[in-house]
């Protein structure tokens, strides 16, 4: 299945899903060495935009090496969406996305996320303000509606459709649900029935497998992982291996998990500093060594250290103590492939 937007073009399309404090930069820049396809940033306050916070500025920046990637913006305000989609225009995004889909409760509380599905002809007005605001391509992320009494979705898709939106993306759960119980996917064919842009299906893609049969299950033209990059961003590579019938490195694998756990701290000292990025790397331990021997001991003493090289020698003993193997410890260059582990 092809994923149409705007200027790109992608077959079996894997796009990595925009996440709060999670997709900075450093991390897109992991997922899409490691078989992303398309990439969006942590979703950005409208309000925080047009009043110019520079923390929330901070989170349009883009890199050349990202793309295509995407905004996402979120808010209530039609007035204040409008100019924050102007404002994430200037960055020059390949995607400008609006957040309908967030179910955390201050955010739908004041009407934005997952609020606006109680109000579709105010969704769409909202929507088609931002597709005449700006020249970049606009597409909405979802879910099915409010609760299990008040699924809405074939109605906010067709609203969505003559918005003039280029891609629906749904997540298949209701707000209620969050990210509990199972994600419905047989949504995603009941959507493509009644809307001719491309639908992407996002809720329970969490292992390559996940991946695999959301494409063979669904008409799906694309998926967009979320929660199941977190520790994980080599799922990408993953997926793109199997569908293509080729062999991929043992993602189960110490070494494999361990260089790129170091090449995603890398990657974020470049971006931010070293010290800053060893302390807010320490929340992605957990994930990088999930299911290995004694790792909570190895993330107690990561979160005692200060620098690459203290994170580098603990990770690199830990490998040692695991396998019975000999690792020259050395910094990663910025050639340093990841995914071939030259």
């Amino acid at each position: 299945m092809i994923l149409k937007i705007g200027n790109i073009e992608v077959e079996n399309a894997l796009l990595l899903a925009p996440m709060e404090d999670v997709t900075d930069l450093a991390f897109r820049l992991v997922c899409k060495e490691l078989g992303a396809d398309i990439v969006y940033t942590e979703f950005v306050n409208s309000e925080g935009l047009i009043r110019n916070n520079l923390k929330t500025k901070k989170k349009l920046k883009l890199s050349e090496t990202e793309r295509p990637a995407g905004i996402q913006i979120y808010g209530s305000s039609i007035k204040s969406m409008v100019e924050a989609a102007k404002i994430a225009e200037e960055e020059n995004p390949d995607i400008i996305d609006i957040n309908a889909g967030c179910w955390v409760k201050n955010v739908v509380g004041c009407g934005a996320g997952a609020g606006l599905l109680k109000d579709p002809a105010y969704m769409q007005q909202m929507t088609s303000e931002i597709v005449k605001s700006v020249n970049k391509p606009v597409t909405v992320k979802t879910r099915l509606g409010i609760d299990s009494t008040s699924i809405n979705i074939l109605e906010v898709a067709k609203r969505m459709e003559d918005s003039g939106i280029q891609a629906l993306t749904l997540h298949c759960r209701t707000r209620v649900q969050g990210h509990k119980g199972d994600a419905d996917w047989e949504w995603i064919n009941k959507v493509k029935e009644v809307v001719n842009i491309p639908v992407i299906l996002n809720g329970n893609i969490l292992t390559c497998n996940d991946g695999i049969r959301a494409f063979t299950d669904t008409n799906a033209n694309g998926i967009m992982i979320a929660r199941g990059a977190i520790g994980r961003p080599w799922i990408f590579g993953e997926i793109k291996a199997k569908l293509a019938g080729i062999e991929y490195p043992d993602t189960e694998s110490p070494e494999f998990r361990i260089k790129v756990c170091l090449r995603h701290l890398y990657l974020s000292i470049e971006l931010k500093g070293e010290t800053k990025s060893v302390l807010e790397h320490r929340k992605h331990y957990s994930g990088y060594l999930k299911g290995f021997a004694n790792s909570s001991n190895v993330r107690v003493k990561l979160m005692k250290v200060l620098t690459y090289k203290e994170v580098e020698e603990l990770l690199y003993e830990y490998l040692n103590e695991l396998n019975g193997m000999h690792h020259e410890h050395r910094y990663f260059s910025a050639e340093y492939d990841v995914v071939t582990l030259k």
